[in-house]
């Protein structure tokens, strides 16, 4: 299982329509293959800035699967406007 982490930081004014979009963009990850569970929380001291996890079976996954997919364009449509800056995304595996 691979971890994704972002912290997204939303154009301020814009949380509501934001969420909105998310909660339209949603089933378009969740339907994706090697997809497991998806969490966004919003920061109570900064309000603008959300953060996403997104459990993947793989990297590929990820990056060769969703990001290569038609749905990914539309995931992109919908939310990538509200960013400012462009989130950095990482991917982390569990330590034993």
């Amino acid at each position: 299982m691979v971890l994704e982490h972002a912290i997204l930081p939303v154009r301020p004014g814009s949380e509501t329509e934001f969420e909105a979009a998310f909660r339209t963009a949603r089933p378009l990850i969740s339907a994706q293959p090697g997809f497991r569970s998806l969490s966004l929380s919003r920061s109570v001291e900064s309000p603008n800035l959300y953060l996403l996890l997104v459990e993947w079976d793989s990297v590929e996954a990820h990056t060769e699967g969703f990001r290569r997919s038609d749905e990914y364009e539309s995931w992109k449509a919908l939310l990538h406007h509200f960013y400012d800056p462009f989130p950095n995304v990482e991917h982390f595996t569990t330590v034993d």
